[in-house]
């Protein structure tokens, strides 16, 4: 959700009843203020991309002067950061892709942990939501009981939050249905192709940190429409960084331009569960209904 969620859908999502992220990713301060300006009064966090943190720390002194709800840190180790949040009286939320990083998350202090599937669209890792979730949720219940767990990855509408709770997660976290929400800063070509595809049209991949001159972690690979850049360079990466220069400004001018054979579409295998952008309130209030639905349906006494 970098540089998707803005101040105007983490707004609209908290004024629902939930908590918006402002999605921060590699952290461009001016972009930030502009947008928690966007947010207005409403109370919303900020998510950033740890490893991309580490190299510009005074960042997060920018983002706690603003007062945000929450610190949403993935993608590296939370430690360095762990302390100053929480003596800024911040909720600190950790993203984990694998049991180990929940216990290192749950070790610094973190008020929630996300354990996020490989599901999920954009960055993430191999565990799978439906295994990982309870998982992490049985070591929570054993040793850090006050510590809440979020679901991530594959979660877009009621059934999928009705899901997370029965494998023990308190809430969700949820990307991509916001992702194609009329608030979100999304390029219109982008939702469409992503409102013709399904789940089978997304890849995960590295390519298009290699285009972009990312520094990501080896581990981590993200979900995104499968095009025409994935298919030429997905099984050569080699021959990709031979000519990242090139396919740099290529890929970054269809990215402007909304030229989805080229830009990827950063989205995630719930793509094929949406046919439409909806206000966020909207997509809030359905999930919560479908949620209800489907509970009581699978609950109620004979």
């Amino acid at each position: 959700m970098a540089s998707a969620a803005g101040g105007k859908l983490a707004a609209a999502v908290s004024r629902a009843g939930g908590l918006g992220l402002i999605g921060g990713g590699y952290g461009n301060e001016q972009w930030l203020a502009e947008q928690f300006e966007a947010a207005g009064d409403q109370p919303v966090g900020c998510g950033l991309i740890t490893w991309s943190l580490q190299g510009q720390p005074d960042l997060l002194n920018a983002v706690l002067a603003r007062a945000p709800k929450a610190l949403f840190l993935s993608f590296g180790d939370p430690a360095p950061f762990a302390v100053k949040i929480k003596a800024a009286k911040v909720s600190l939320i950790c993203q984990i892709q694998t049991l180990r990083d929940a216990k290192h998350a749950i070790d610094i202090g973190a008020d929630i942990v996300v354990a996020q599937g490989a599901e999920a669209g954009g960055h993430g890792e191999k565990r799978a939501t439906f295994t990982l979730v309870p998982e992490v949720a049985d070591y929570i219940a054993s040793h850090s009981s006050h510590t809440l767990l979020c679901a991530a990855g594959g979660i877009g509408d009621g059934r999928g939050l009705a899901a997370a709770l029965m494998l023990g997660a308190d809430g969700v976290v949820i990307g991509s249905r916001f992702w194609a929400s009329r608030e979100a800063l999304v390029h219109q070509k982008m939702w469409d192709a992503a409102i013709a595809a399904t789940g089978d049209d997304t890849i995960r991949s590295s390519v298009m940190a290699i285009a972009r001159g990312l520094a990501w972690p080896e581990r981590f690979t993200a979900r995104v429409l499968k095009n025409d850049f994935t298919d030429k360079w997905h099984d050569d990466i080699d021959g990709l960084k031979a000519v990242a220069d090139r396919e740099a400004k290529e890929w970054l001018a269809a990215w402007t331009s909304g030229d989805t054979r080229t830009a990827n579409t950063f989205v995630g295998e719930v793509t094929g569960l949406f046919d439409s952008t909806k206000p966020a309130a909207d997509i809030v209030s359905d999930i919560m209904k479908e949620a209800e639905t489907s509970l009581s349906k699978n609950f109620a006494s004979d």
